[in-house]
């Protein structure tokens, strides 16, 4: 007497078809390989964050320096960075303003912080822009620690 095999079988090749351990074998190896790889890409994501930042602070120097050129002078604290957007209705009214400096409105930092701006700037610099990095407070660590143009 022959038995019956309870496994499904592809009548024209022969083959059986995969079991219920062999799926969620496949499975598990798809959900580490995949997990690997998101922790891998959260420290490039955090990476380009810094060099973005990095690189808005030097566009935001770029055109500090061309206000400066007509105005002869920098924005005060109070006028800020939005100068460089918006001629300032804050005295002193720079008379030769003829921006605006930049492309649009300046916005937050990469990780949703508006960006700091001092002047005069550390050991006689004309000024200071700060990105206070991932926890937008002054000092830290790593993602948290800050990116000025002073350095």
């Amino acid at each position: 007497m022959k038995t019956e095999h309870r496994c499904w079988r592809d009548r024209a090749t022969g083959e059986r078809g995969w079991t219920f351990v062999e799926a969620i074998v496949v499975i598990a190896i798809i959900v580490l390989l995949t997990g690997t790889v998101a922790f891998t890409a959260v420290r490039y994501v955090e990476r380009a964050r810094r060099a973005s930042a990095q690189i808005q602070i030097e566009n935001l120097g770029l055109a500090l320096q061309a206000y400066y050129l007509d105005t002869g002078g920098f924005p005060t604290d109070s006028q800020g960075l939005a100068g460089l957007w918006k001629q300032p209705v804050l005295a002193p009214i720079p008379r030769l303003w003829t921006g605006p400096y930049i492309d649009k409105p300046i916005g937050d930092d990469p990780w949703g912080w508006p960006f700091d701006y001092r002047v005069p700037g550390p050991d006689g610099l004309s000024y200071e822009i700060l990105c206070y990095g991932s926890d937008g407070l002054p000092g830290g660590d790593g993602n948290a620690s800050d990116i000025t143009s002073s350095q």
